[in-house]
C-alpha cells in the first residue's frame, strides 16, 4: 500500500522541541491544516462541522533516519525506565505514524487552498504530513472508565512559567498564552534536571531561551529568528 499525505499541519511550534506530548494538554495552541491540490475541494468536508473533535493521523517527519527499538523511555517515568514500543506513544516507532484528538474550531473556506481546517490542542510540529483525518465518534471512542497503564500511576504537574513584561511584550496576547501553556508542559527531556543549563525552543518566528529551577521555568530571552 502507498500512503502519501492529503495535507500538512502549520503550528508555531517550528521543531519537535517543546511540542506537548500528548493532543489535548494544550487547549490554548492553535494549527491548521492545508489540504493539498487534490482534495482542496468543499465536498471533501462536508459535514465535518457537525463534530467537535477529529482523529488527525500523520508522520512523526522529524524522525526520519532515527533507530527504532522494541523498548523506548517514557517521559511520564522520568525518562529513565523501559517500556515496550507498543505500551508507548513514543514517537520513535516502527512506522513513525502518530495518532492525535484535536478539538474542531472551525473550517475556513480559503480562495486559494479550499477548505482549511483549523483546530485546537494538537501536538504537531509546523509541516508534519497529515495522512488522514476522521471525526471522534463519542459512543465508539470514548472510554472514560478505561485503564492507562503506567499513566494511571505517574502523578505529573505543570511548571510554573514565568515570563518578564519585556520578553512577553513581544507576543499578542493569544500567543503568549499558548506559550506559557506549552512550557508548563516541561520541554526538557525528563532525564534532565540542570538549574544553569539554558534551553532554547522555537515558537513562531522567535528563539524561546529559558532555565528551569525548582519546577520554575524562567524565560530568559526571547529572540527573533
Amino acid at each position: 500500500m502507498e500512503v502519501n499525505p492529503i495535507g500538512f499541519f502549520h503550528s508555531p511550534l517550528k521543531s519537535k522541541f517543546g511540542i506537548p506530548r500528548q493532543s489535548g494538554l494544550v487547549s490554548e495552541l492553535t494549527g491548521y491544516v492545508v489540504f493539498e491540490p487534490a482534495y482542496r475541494q468543499e465536498e471533501a468536508v462536508r459535514g465535518l462541522e457537525d463534530f467537535d473533535y477529529l482523529w488527525l493521523i500523520w508522520e512523526f517527519s522529524a524522525n526520519r533516519g532515527e533507530g527504532h527499538g522494541l523498548t523506548v523511555r517514557p517521559p511520564r517515568l522520568g525518562g529513565n525506565k523501559r517500556m515496550g514500543v507498543f505500551a508507548t506513544r513514543s514517537p520513535f516507532r516502527p512506522n513513525r505514524l502518530g495518532l492525535s484528538c484535536v478539538r474542531l474550531d472551525h473550517v475556513e473556506m480559503h480562495p486559494k487552498w479550499g477548505p482549511v481546517i483549523h483546530v485546537t490542542g494538537a501536538d504537531l510540529m509546523d509541516g508534519t504530513p497529515i495522512y488522514d483525518i476522521k471525526p471522534y465518534v463519542a459512543y465508539a471512542d470514548a472510554h472514560p472508565e478505561a485503564r492507562s497503564g503506567f499513566v494511571d500511576q505517574a502523578e505529573w504537574e505543570p511548571l510554573e512559567v514565568v515570563i518578564s513584561d519585556r520578553c512577553a511584550s513581544l507576543f499578542c496576547e493569544g500567543e503568549l498564552a499558548a506559550l506559557k501553556a506549552v512550557l508548563a508542559q516541561d520541554p526538557r527531556p525528563q532525564y534532565q534536571d540542570d538549574p544553569e543549563r539554558i534551553y532554547g525552543m522555537s515558537f513562531l518566528d522567535k528563539d524561546v531561551r529559558f532555565k528551569v529551577k525548582h519546577r520554575v521555568l524562567e524565560v530568559i530571552e526571547v529572540k527573533s529568528n
